[in-house]
């Protein structure tokens, strides 16, 4: 994991292939890294480490995961292509999230990292 500074913002950046998360437990050691071991509070996660069972909302997996960020006070953002999601109910709580600050997902890292730092 890296860190994007800016200003006094600081992100933990995950990098493809270093973390695959498999279960809210994962997602909960990757909080814990990013808090505690680098002092943030954001996290860029790209799509590729997550298990695709988090992007079935019947399963509560991403439900479970951002409760617990959000009570944790971690920001996300999660980067990657969600296009090829025909749920109507997960692209209606993409576009929602999109709508604020704690929870984003977005196409690329350079977008993500604005959103992050605002």
């Amino acid at each position: 994991m890296n860190v994007d500074e800016k200003g006094g913002s600081r992100v933990a950046v995950v990098q493809a292939g270093e973390v695959r998360i498999d279960s809210v437990a994962d997602a909960m050691d990757l909080l814990a890294d990013a808090s505690h071991t680098q002092q943030c509070d954001k996290l860029l996660i790209p799509k590729e480490c997550m298990d695709e069972a988090f992007f079935d909302l019947k399963t509560g997996l991403l439900g479970e995961m951002l409760q617990k960020y959000t009570n944790y006070y971690m920001r996300v953002a999660f980067v990657g292509d969600f296009s090829k999601y025909e749920s109507k109910s997960l692209r209606d709580f993409i576009r929602e999230s999109n709508k604020g600050k704690q929870v984003n997902f977005l196409p690329d890292t350079e977008q993500a990292l604005v959103a992050l730092h605002r």
